[in-house]
């Protein structure tokens, strides 16, 4: 097994926590005025879907869980499961509901990569940007124009997106997936 100090452990990437792989959401790297400096990550458990918290010194070693990533093509929802196709080997994976963080984001024919450790489908990494049609867009406010303004927007998946106030229904607006920010308007 490879390991890693855990001050280098990044959000996205899975560890071995008491024997069980875990994805890592979130790190805090802390230095108190006294003491070692310290690693905090939240995680989320890639068998169960629990969520927790630990906190590493920087120089323990930790055990690197070893995935690998596959470009699939996302198909549908079943019931507590997303089902996925390799477009290669037509050959299908389902990932439960609860590893998957941004389902709004999820469009029939969307490519993505979904995460294995031990053949198994532990998780999905979405594509940085998606393009999504606009559903629902309240007018705008005349004079409200001071900053920037923006408006909320509903997308076709459900999600809600903040928006300048020239976008209308109908339109197609690129979404950055990691920040939920509107990027552009698109032609698709």
């Amino acid at each position: 097994m490879e390991t890693i100090n855990a001050g280098n452990i990044t959000k996205g990437s899975y560890i071995l926590f008491r024997g069980a792989p875990v994805g890592v959401t979130k790190t805090e790297f802390m230095s108190p005025g006294k003491g070692s400096p310290v690693m905090r990550i939240k995680f989320k458990n890639v068998q169960t879907g629990s969520a927790g918290e630990y906190t590493y010194k920087t120089s323990e070693q930790v055990e690197v869980a070893e995935v690998s990533k596959r470009e699939m093509q996302y198909l549908y929802r079943d019931g507590s499961e997303l089902v996925f196709m390799d477009p290669k080997s037509y050959d299908q994976a389902s990932v439960p509901v609860a590893l998957v963080d941004k389902l709004g984001y999820l469009t029939p024919n969307l490519k993505c990569w979904v995460v294995w450790y031990k053949e198994k489908a532990i998780g999905v990494s979405l594509p940085s940007s998606v393009t999504l049609k606009v559903t629902e867009s309240p007018n705008e406010v005349a004079g409200n124009r001071i900053n920037a303004p923006k408006k909320t927007v509903k997308v076709e998946t459900g999600v809600e997106v903040q928006v300048p106030l020239f976008i209308k229904v109908g339109e197609n607006i690129t979404i950055d997936t990691a920040t939920d920010e509107y990027l552009s308007r698109t032609n698709k």
